[in-house]
């Protein structure tokens, strides 16, 4: 149990870190960092996605024969369909396009901002779970070190968004302490949707293609509606490509040799 809890801390221990930045860095981060930094963050979940999620789903289900994508294409969209929703009933602002979506809504300009990263937090705590759920359910296409894998490569993709989230806030006027707590909170979601999911797919063992693939729904929704809009907007450039290159690889690599 200790091994879960520790897995389950580690992602948002890269967010917290990634916060502190704004006790070290005097200006906003430039905006070829931020593309650079979003497009690894985006490599990174879409390689755990496929490697630590969706293939392990499928893995699972092999005894359906021909079918054994079936639980896997069921959890998926229903991973899409459900962070849709939560896109459409939450007011949020992604800054990297300056546009509030969402109902409208009177909350500030702030509070809407780290609303747009603890959504994005949400399906990365529910796919750690996800997997630590498999791990403690015996599951034999998941082992401790693949668990670890996925837990690591979130945690590498969270610093950069830790320091996306902070600094803005200082910048706009936000004291050093207040928006290092708010790019803290933004990622304090993610040990309770872990929580959530592991108490979920342990009392529904069966399910977890199920609970697998949704992670992955969800996460590929982030990935596809908010990273990549992110590291491409503004002036071209391929910086948030070769950077999504290499977060893929280095989330790949970690999930095929720890796992």
């Amino acid at each position: 149990m200790n091994t879960v809890i520790t897995g389950l801390l580690i992602p948002f221990a890269g967010t917290a870190a990634g916060a502190a930045c704004v006790f070290f860095l005097k200006k906003e981060l430039r905006r070829s960092v931020e593309q650079s930094l979003t497009g690894f963050a985006a490599g990174v979940m879409t390689a755990a996605s496929v490697w630590s999620l969706l293939i392990p789903a499928i893995e699972q289900s092999a005894p359906k024969g021909n079918w054994a994508f079936l639980p896997a294409f069921i959890g998926f969209w229903l991973g899409i369909l459900f962070l849709l929703l939560l896109d459409h009933i939450i007011p949020h602002l992604h800054r990297s396009i300056d546009q509030v979506e969402g109902p409208k809504s009177r909350l500030p300009r702030i509070a809407m901002m780290v609303f747009a990263v603890t959504l994005h937090n949400i399906p990365e705590g529910m796919a750690v779970g996800a997997v630590y759920a498999g791990l403690l359910g015996g599951s034999a296409n998941i082992t401790a070190g693949g668990a670890l894998a996925l837990a690591l490569g979130i945690a590498i993709q969270n610093f950069p968004e830790g320091a996306i989230i902070s600094m803005p806030l200082y910048t706009e006027g936000k004291s050093k302490p207040k928006s290092f707590f708010l790019g803290v909170l933004s990622g304090a979601v993610e040990p309770v949707f872990g929580t959530v999911t592991v108490i979920a797919a342990g009392m529904v063992v069966p399910a977890m293609p199920y609970f697998l693939s949704f992670a992955a729904g969800a996460m590929l929704y982030v990935v596809v509606e908010e990273l990549i809009p992110g590291m491409s907007a503004g002036k071209h450039s391929n910086i948030g490509v070769v950077s999504f290159a290499a977060g893929f690889s280095l989330m790949m690599a970690l999930d095929v040799a720890l796992g």
